[in-house]
C-alpha cells in the first residue's frame, strides 16, 4: 500500500480543523469532527507523520504558510514586538506589564517549560516520617530538572506542624 495520489475530504477538514484551531483543539479532537470516530488520537497522530500521511503534513505546513503570511506573524517579530511592549511598559513605568512581557518573550524563545505535577494523596493524612519519604523521593526522582540534593535539605531538621485535636481550636 503506497501514498495516496492526493487528499481525501477527510483529511482535509482535519488539517483545516487543525490550523484554524491551533490552540483550542488538540490533534485527537480536530481528527474525531473530521469524521476519524474510531481512534482520533492515533488517527491524528498518523495524519501528523511525514511518513506515514506525506500529503497532509505538506497541506498542514502550506495552511500554517498561509496563515503566516496573512498575519504577518513570524518568530523574528512576536520576539521583537514584546520587546517593545515591555519598554513601553518600562518607560511608563508599568512594571507588572513589562514583566509579563518579558515572561511572554522568554515562553516563546522557549526559554521556560511549562510542567505541572500532579500528586495524589493527601498531605494531611500523613505522618511527619511518611512526609519526610515522600520529600527524599521526590527530591531523588527529579534530581536532573531541580538543583538540589537530599543533602541539601535537611528533611530531619524540618519543623513540622503537630498535630492538632479538633477542640484545641
Amino acid at each position: 500500500m503506497g501514498v495516496p495520489a492526493k487528499l481525501t475530504e477527510r483529511q482535509i477538514k482535519f488539517a483545516e480543523l487543525l490550523v484554524y484551531n491551533e490552540g483550542r483543539l488538540s490533534p485527537a479532537e480536530a481528527a474525531f469532527q473530521a469524521g476519524y470516530k474510531t481512534r482520533p488520537r492515533q488517527a491524528a497522530s498518523e495524519l501528523r507523520n511525514p511518513k506515514v500521511s506525506p500529503l497532509v503534513v505538506k497541506y498542514i505546513g502550506e495552511l500554517r504558510s498561509e496563515i503566516q503570511e496573512k498575519y504577518g506573524i513570524s518568530f523574528e517579530r512576536h520576539i521583537s514586538e514584546l520587546a517593545q511592549i515591555r519598554n513601553q511598559a518600562l518607560e511608563n513605568k508599568a512594571w507588572s506589564a513589562a514583566v509579563n512581557a518579558e515572561v511572554a518573550r522568554g515562553k516563546a524563545g522557549g526559554l521556560y517549560v511549562d510542567q505541572k505535577l500532579v500528586m495524589t494523596g493527601n498531605v494531611d493524612n500523613m505522618t511527619p516520617d511518611e512526609i519526610k519519604e515522600r520529600l527524599h523521593k521526590i527530591i531523588n526522582d527529579n534530581k536532573e530538572i531541580i538543583n538540589i540534593t537530599p543533602e541539601d535539605v535537611k528533611l530531619e531538621e524540618l519543623e513540622l506542624p503537630k498535630e492538632s485535636s479538633p477542640d484545641s481550636d
